[in-house]
């Protein structure tokens, strides 16, 4: 049994690692925390999901800031996909306050896990490209100013880009957001999608702009979470932390490598941890 101090490091530790992945791939550190919290640590998932929350505001605020200072980030688009993302996360989190109060834990396990996995077939397949295909812009182009440009370390040139189906990334991030809030985590795994498949925009665009949005959506639901008693304030503060210090590592490692060594660090780890957490949910322990 760790004592409290030993207990206290190793989740920044464990934190670190998930802020370093989140960052990486745009889901945020909790993501990755939650299955790691519940399957290895023995934490509850309803004290680690909100502990992830906090973690992914942490996320957020320290990867955010990095990549808009490299002008990757597109805060426009972020900004206008905001609002579902945070009317999605109200719902999800008043939904999880029923799912805890009923004891009906293991449902909150296999819909994770079915979360992680169902993004792996649309990663195999874009990971063939490095930049999305060219493509006309639509009305929604010119009404909401879906373009932008940004320097590509690794490419060694600078990317020009135009998003397109900005009604259906808003309707995938509604659901976003309201998986954010059932789950406790930032649904940058949704938000990711959301761009890069649904308006075409790069990976790295869609990383980013999804790590700046994260915050936003989980503060909306970490609100009611607090509500409910799901935050416990000494898991919450070691995890904010850790998360922190990985995400601020992360972004130094994004702008120097490819799209497709994301796309591929993404996939192998939703693989690993969506099986996992659908066999808990299913009753098979670790």
């Amino acid at each position: 049994m760790l004592q409290p101090l030993e207990f206290f490091i190793a989740i920044i530790l464990v934190s670190a690692l998930s802020g370093i992945l989140g960052s990486l791939t745009g889901l945020g550190g909790a993501t990755f925390l939650v299955p790691i919290y519940t399957l290895y640590m023995g934490i509850p998932i309803v004290y680690a999901s909100g502990a992830s929350l906090i973690s992914t505001i942490a996320t957020s605020s320290g990867a955010a800031s990095a990549y808009i200072k490299d002008r990757i980030t597109n805060i426009r688009i972020g900004m206008g996909l905001e609002i579902a993302t945070t009317s999605g996360s109200i719902a999800g989190s008043l939904t999880v306050a029923y799912i805890y109060s009923h004891h009906l834990q293991f449902i909150i396990y296999i819909i994770f896990g079915i979360v992680l996995l169902s993004q792996v077939y649309v990663q195999l397949i874009k990971s063939k490209f490095e930049l999305p295909k060219p493509v006309k812009p639509d009305w929604t182009t010119k009404v909401f100013g879906l373009y932008g440009k940004y320097y590509d370390a690794a490419l060694h040139k600078q990317v020009e880009y135009i998003g397109i189906r900005w009604w259906l990334g808003e309707i995938i991030m509604f659901f976003a957001g309201f998986i954010s809030g059932l789950l406790g985590i930032g649904s940058g795994a949704l938000k990711v999608l959301g761009m890069d498949w649904a308006m075409n925009l790069p990976m790295k665009v869609s990383t980013t702009t999804s790590n700046f949005m994260i915050g936003v959506t989980a503060a909306t639901g970490s609100s009611i979470y607090w509500l409910f008693g799901y935050i416990q304030p000494f898991l919450a503060a070691g995890t904010a932390v850790g998360v922190l210090i990985g995400a601020y590592i992360g972004t130094k490692i994004l702008v120097r490598i490819t799209n497709k060594t994301i796309r591929y660090i993404f996939t192998a780890i939703l693989i690993f941890l969506g099986i996992q957490m659908v066999l808990r949910g299913l009753g098979f322990g670790f």
